[in-house]
């Protein structure tokens, strides 16, 4: 029993040495900060400068992380929202639903600049901004039953639509497929053709640089037609 009560003697004096250490320690401190402060204030400045510097660019770094992390967190909710979206229900949209889905699944994909300017006096175009990569572009969006095709003369009035607002980048977007004249004629002067299939691949995450890359494809071939025939009618 005495021997616990001696360590517990001994340590408490150990801490009693340790804060009349620290008290004379800083006391000390204290003294030669005033007796050497016109010689040390401009180091003392400094040090805080380069605190509170060191703190504002911390501060900024943090909050572009949470930015950062807060805007993949939104671009991922409208990912899963699209993927939740059938193109039965595409099929149903009115024409300005179906440019506003366009225009939202553009901005999805992080074109700049978007807008719907679709109606009377057009100039042939529904949707217009910017991609990714800074290229400017012009839409032309066609909610058609799938029963119809999209001819060659709809592909040619979007090239008039490119050439008058100069824009970098031409896409045509239907809920149909390209008869084989508009198909090639758009591969062939470099129009982005998102028939039916690109569409429902578009809509359920596929990024639109994606689809540039597979232009002119995916409509299937003699048989595919026939399929696509018995299914819609036509």
């Amino acid at each position: 029993m005495a021997t616990r009560r001696g360590r517990r003697s001994a340590a408490r004096r150990r801490r009693q040495a340790l804060q009349q250490s620290a008290f004379v320690g800083a006391a000390l401190l204290l003294i030669l900060l005033v007796v050497f402060w016109s010689v040390i204030w401009p180091y003392m400045v400094g040090i805080v400068v380069l605190g509170a510097v060191g703190t504002l660019v911390w501060w900024l770094w943090r909050t572009d992380r949470l930015l950062r992390s807060r805007d993949r967190s939104w671009r991922r909710e409208e990912e899963v929202k699209a993927g939740r979206r059938t193109l039965a229900e595409v099929d149903v949209m009115s024409g300005t639903e179906f440019e506003e889905l366009v225009a939202a699944l553009c901005r999805r994909d992080g074109c700049t600049e978007v807008r719907r300017v679709g109606g009377s006096g057009d100039n042939g175009a529904d949707v217009r901004g910017c991609l990714s990569d800074g290229r400017t572009m012009v839409i032309q969006c066609k909610r058609y039953a799938p029963s119809r095709a999209i001819a060659s003369r709809e592909v040619r009035d979007l090239r008039g639509a490119q050439a008058h607002f100069e824009a970098d980048v031409a896409i045509f977007v239907t809920t149909t497929r390209f008869s084989r004249q508009a198909e090639d004629f758009a591969v062939n002067i470099g129009i982005l053709a998102i028939h039916r299939n690109h569409l429902g691949l578009w809509n359920n995450g596929a990024r639109l640089e994606s689809l540039i890359s597979v232009n002119g494809a995916g409509q299937g071939d003699t048989k595919h037609l026939r399929r696509w025939k018995r299914t819609y009618g036509r």
